[in-house]
């Protein structure tokens, strides 16, 4: 029963972001910008309003619903994570990172358009997250927008997203050990995730206590959507992944499961699940989502 509520959450959440990304990307040149040219705006539809879960936002959204804070507050700052997480997919497809035509079952934007303009898209999309995050029409008082605008950018930059995927690229021959796949999966991939969950306390202006909570759910939770992933990498066909599979173990990248196998990672990823749980059991029974969310990510299929 919980989890055909979790899908509808999610999927009405998805309708909710794209439906607000959809219309801030519609909108004409704002205050202090000159123009917004077509075909980098069709590029960053292309990347952005193709699908996909949306459960980065997802979990701003419910995070903030957890501690009250206002909805189209944090649609704000959901769409600003989204765009983040796009803009990374973006640049990751080009042929100098992960060199994928594929994505969400659709060309990436440098095969739909060209490489510069995927450039382009990403930049704009990466700089147009922090104009939602720092606009005063989203309803946020300024020391929390401020707030905000630092921990994304400390989630997206050099010792988050963008730094791992740095030690992503530099693993294909510096084989990292144990701790150093585990590091640079918290980054990559743990950091926005990490993001999704403290931002929707921060924005609700929760005590310092919920926001470490949510952060350290975030952290576990980031862990196994990428244990998750890389679990689906070998046992998933690209046709049910909407992307290229098996390029880990092509490339000689080292990860949990190729360490471990496929029965520890399965065994793992329920720890982790228990762990979230054990970590939001405080807020129960209104955390449910999330715990529900932290069981997604450790059974998804896709």
């Amino acid at each position: 029963m919980l989890q055909a509520e979790f899908n509808q959450a999610l999927a009405a959440r998805a309708a909710q972001v794209e439906a607000f990304l959809s219309e801030a990307f519609a909108a004409p040149a704002l205050d202090g910008e000159i123009e917004r040219p077509s075909t980098l705006m069709a590029a960053i539809r292309h990347g952005v309003l193709n699908g996909g879960k949306r459960f980065r936002p997802f979990l701003v959204l419910e995070t903030a619903r957890l501690f009250g804070a206002p909805d189209r507050s944090a649609l704000y700052v959901a769409g600003a994570l989204e765009c983040v997480h796009c803009y990374s997919l973006i640049h990751d497809d080009l042929p100098a990172m992960d060199n994928d035509d594929m994505r969400r079952g659709q060309p990436t934007v440098h095969k739909a358009f060209d490489e510069a303009t995927a450039i382009l898209a990403g930049d704009s999309l990466l700089t147009f997250a922090f104009d939602l995050v720092s606009d005063k029409a989203n309803g946020l008082p300024g020391d929390t927008r401020a707030e905000l605008v630092n921990l994304l950018a400390r989630a997206a930059g050099l010792g988050g997203m963008a730094g791992g995927q740095a030690l992503d690229l530099a693993a294909a021959t510096a084989k990292p050990d144990e701790n150093g796949v585990v590091t640079l999966q918290a980054m990559k991939t743990g950091a926005l995730i990490r993001f999704g969950c403290e931002a929707g306390a921060v924005l609700a202006g929760a005590p310092m206590a919920d926001k470490k909570r949510m952060r350290s759910f975030g952290e576990t939770i980031g862990l196994a959507f990428q244990l998750a992933d890389d679990l689906l990498d070998v046992t998933q066909t690209a046709a049910a992944m909407g992307k290229a599979t098996g390029k880990d173990a092509g490339a000689g990248k080292g990860t949990l499961v190729s360490l471990h196998g496929e029965d520890w990672a399965r065994g793992e990823l329920d720890r982790l699940v228990a762990r979230g749980e054990e970590t939001l059991q405080l807020y129960q029974p209104r955390s449910q989502m999330l715990c529900e969310a932290a069981r997604f990510v450790a059974n998804r299929q896709s």
